[in-house]
C-alpha cells in the first residue's frame, strides 16, 4: 500500500467516531484514541524511540502504519511531557537506550534567580521542538489529517524550564521569581498555538497536559495560585483565536484540583483526559456536561499487565462512561507504553468493538 493510500484510509471523515466525538456529533461506537502512541509505533516499525521525537517523517509514518496495523482512531500527534527546557534554550536529551522511553531535560534554562529575570519569550517558530511538530502538522494537514498544537499546560512548562523541585520551592520562599516563570511560559504557549492557527486556520485542535501541576507535587491551594490563573488565561486567548476544541490532559492524581479545572474553558465540546487516580464517574460529575469525557486505563497495566486484566479495565472504563453527555473516547490514562506488549493494544481495539457500540 502506498504512503498516500494509508492515509485516505486514516483520514478524519465525518463518519470517523474519534472526528464525531470531537467536534461535538455522537458516533457509532466509543472510539479509541490511545494518547502518545509515537514511540510504540516506532518500535512497532522498527524504528527506535528517539526517532519518534526527532525525525518528522519516521514519527509521521509509523503512527500511521501502526493505526493501518491495529485499526484504533487516531491522527499522528507530537508533544512531549519535558516540553519548555528546550524551547526556552536550554538542553534537552532525546531517548537512546532501552530504559529511556521520552525525551528529557539535561540542562534547565533557569537555574538561579538571576537567570530567571533575564529570560525572555523565546521566538515561537525555532523554539526547541516547535520545527519538528511543525513538520509533522504539515504533514497531516497535506494528507488530510487533523492538526494538532504541541504545547504543554503552563505550570508544566514552567517547570520545565526550572526544573520542579526549584519551582516549588520557589513557590514557596520567592513566590515572584516563580510567576515570572509562569508568565513567560504562559505568553509562550499562547504564542506557539497562535502560530499553529495563522499557518492552518482555526480548525485544529489544541493540546495541552499538566503532569507537573498534580497533586502529588502541589496542594490545591498552590494550584489555585500559580496554575489556575495562567491556565485560563492561557485556554481563554487561544479559544479567542477560534479554536474551538482544547484537548487538555489533566495527569495523574488531581482530585482534589478538579474544582478548579472546572472553571478553565475546554471549548465546544472540549476534551477532557484523566489518568486511572481519577475515576471516571467523578470526571463526568465534573465535566460531563461541557467535555468529552476520555481516559483512564493504567499505563502500567498495559505494559505490564495480562490481556485479561487489560480488557478488564476497558470493559470497567466504557461502562462507567459510554454514555457521558458529551461523549466518551477510550484512552490510556498517559502515553501509551513503548514497550506494551502488542497484543494488548489489539486488545483495547477489541474492547471498543465488543463493547463500545451504540444502540
Amino acid at each position: 500500500m502506498k504512503p498516500t493510500d494509508v492515509a485516505k484510509q486514516n483520514r478524519m471523515t465525518p463518519d470517523n467516531p474519534l472526528y464525531a466525538v470531537m467536534t461535538g456529533r455522537r458516533p457509532d461506537r466509543v472510539p479509541f484514541f490511545p494518547l502518545g502512541i509515537r514511540a510504540f509505533a516506532a518500535i512497532n516499525v522498527g524504528y527506535s524511540v528517539g526517532d519518534s521525537y526527532s525525525d518528522t517523517e519516521k514519527s509521521f509514518w509509523a503512527q500511521l502504519w501502526t493505526q493501518e496495523q491495529y485499526g484504533f482512531d487516531s491522527f499522528p500527534q507530537y508533544a512531549y511531557g519535558s516540553y519548555g527546557g528546550w524551547e526556552f534554550g536550554g538542553e534537552i536529551k532525546f531517548p537512546g537506550s532501552e530504559w529511556q522511553q521520552a525525551p528529557s531535560v539535561s540542562r534547565f534554562p533557569v537555574e538561579t534567580e538571576e537567570d530567571a529575570w533575564k529570560l525572555e519569550v523565546p521566538e515561537s517558530k525555532t523554539a526547541g521542538a516547535i520545527p519538528i511538530a511543525m513538520e509533522l502538522s504539515k504533514n497531516s494537514k497535506k494528507v488530510g489529517l487533523p492538526v494538532m498544537t504541541p504545547t504543554a499546560g503552563v505550570f508544566t512548562t514552567a517547570s520545565n524550564i526550572c526544573g520542579v523541585e526549584r519551582l516549588c520551592r520557589w513557590m514557596v520562599k520567592k513566590p515572584e521569581v516563580a510567576h515570572r516563570l509562569l508568565r513567560l511560559a504562559t505568553d509562550h504557549v499562547i504564542a506557539v498555538t497562535q502560530y499553529w492557527v495563522d499557518t492552518f486556520g482555526p480548525n485544529i485542535f489544541a493540546f495541552t497536559s499538566e503532569p507537573s501541576a498534580a497533586n502529588q507535587i502541589i496542594s490545591p491551594r498552590q494550584f489555585e495560585k500559580f496554575a489556575l490563573p495562567y491556565n485560563k488565561e492561557f485556554h481563554e486567548k487561544i479559544l479567542a483565536t477560534g479554536i474551538k476544541h482544547i484537548m487538555c490532559h489533566i495527569c495523574g492524581e488531581q482530585n482534589l484540583n478538579l474544582p478548579y479545572w472546572a472553571e478553565i474553558p475546554m471549548g465546544n465540546p472540549g476534551v477532557v483526559t484523566f489518568g486511572h487516580e481519577v475515576d471516571l464517574a467523578t470526571a463526568i460529575e465534573y465535566f460531563g456536561n461541557t467535555c468529552v469525557i476520555a481516559g483512564n486505563i493504567e499505563p502500567a497495566v498495559i505494559q505490564e499487565g495480562t490481556h485479561e486484566q487489560v480488557y478488564e479495565l476497558c470493559r470497567i472504563a466504557i461502562e462507567k462512561a459510554k454514555h457521558a453527555p458529551r461523549g466518551f473516547i477510550l484512552m490510556p490514562g498517559c502515553g501509551f507504553p513503548p514497550k506494551a506488549p502488542p497484543y494488548n493494544l489489539y486488545t483495547m481495539v477489541k474492547a471498543v468493538n465488543d463493547l463500545g457500540w451504540y444502540e
